[in-house]
């Protein structure tokens, strides 16, 4: 393959992150990373996580500068969640060093089924509507560029506690944390999808900052700098598309995506080594 053929290659496949990604509210790590390491078999999984987050800061930087101006964004749910966050990605960032690939793809793998399983089966919350509700007490009514009034409560401290959790996952796997943050917030703290979608965005930026920040001081990020600039100029452009998609697709949909990409790749992951 000759460099520009395999230069437009990394642009293309960073459009697709950017739009998928954006859509379903992850930065794209979870579509990104099995690529990687089909085409790139000799790398450590160190250089390709740091690839990775590269481009899903990038991703999700977009999307979120795109969800802002819809006004779907809870930022100041966002701003706690990502307190939390953060550190947890600045320690998963350390382990990463410590796996080999054979075991950061069973984890990788592992942790993807998990995720699709449970939203296969519990898809949206009972109740259902525009208004959720969990024991907690912090109160949230958003209203969007729509004029859509989003209603919803929830219980802060234990969302916090997800929220590191995600972080470390997400930061040791190369995902920014995205693929986790959507079901936690719809599913355990009743978040609308849309909304959810759109602060798991804000979130999933600044936390993958940090996880970035980590790998460029252990020196990671030099080798694998040009290849992670290219994907992310290629999901730079592809946000833009999968948030305004976003506005015609249902909650349900929405989720139903999430569950059915992470099971295809949890599956080829775990069945078929790279």
């Amino acid at each position: 393959m000759t460099d520009f053929l395999q230069w437009g290659l990394l642009a293309l496949i960073g459009l697709c992150v950017g739009v998928l990604g954006t859509l379903i509210g992850a930065g794209g790590g979870f579509i990104l990373i099995p690529i990687l390491l089909f085409i790139y078999p000799q790398e450590s999984p160190a250089l390709l996580t740091s690839i990775s987050l590269t481009v899903v800061f990038f991703n999700a930087l977009s999307g979120s500068i795109s969800y802002g101006r819809m006004h779907r964004i809870d930022l100041r749910s966002g701003l706690w969640f990502s307190s939390a966050a953060v550190p947890g990605a600045i320690s998963g960032a350390y382990v990463t060093s410590y796996l080999n690939r054979e075991l950061f793809q069973l984890i990788f793998g592992v942790i993807l089924l998990l995720v699709a399983v449970y939203l296969t089966a519990r898809p949206r919350r009972k109740h259902g509507g525009s208004h959720n509700s969990i024991s907690g007490g912090t109160v949230r009514k958003i209203t969007d560029s729509n004029g859509l009034t989003h209603s919803y409560s929830f219980n802060m401290p234990l969302g916090i506690g997800i929220a590191f959790f995600i972080g470390v996952i997400g930061g040791m796997l190369g995902l920014g944390g995205g693929i986790m943050h959507v079901p936690a917030l719809t599913q355990v703290l009743g978040f609308p999808a849309h909304i959810a979608t759109a602060t798991s965005h804000m979130v999933v930026a600044i936390t993958v900052l940090a996880a970035i920040g980590t790998h460029a001081v252990s020196g990671t990020m030099s080798e694998g700098i040009l290849r992670a600039l290219v994907l992310a100029a290629g999901a730079v452009i592809g946000a833009p598309f999968g948030a305004r998609l976003s506005q015609r697709v249902s909650e349900t949909v929405i989720i139903r995506l999430l569950a059915a990409g992470l099971g295809i790749v949890a599956v080829r992951l775990l069945i078929a080594p790279f």
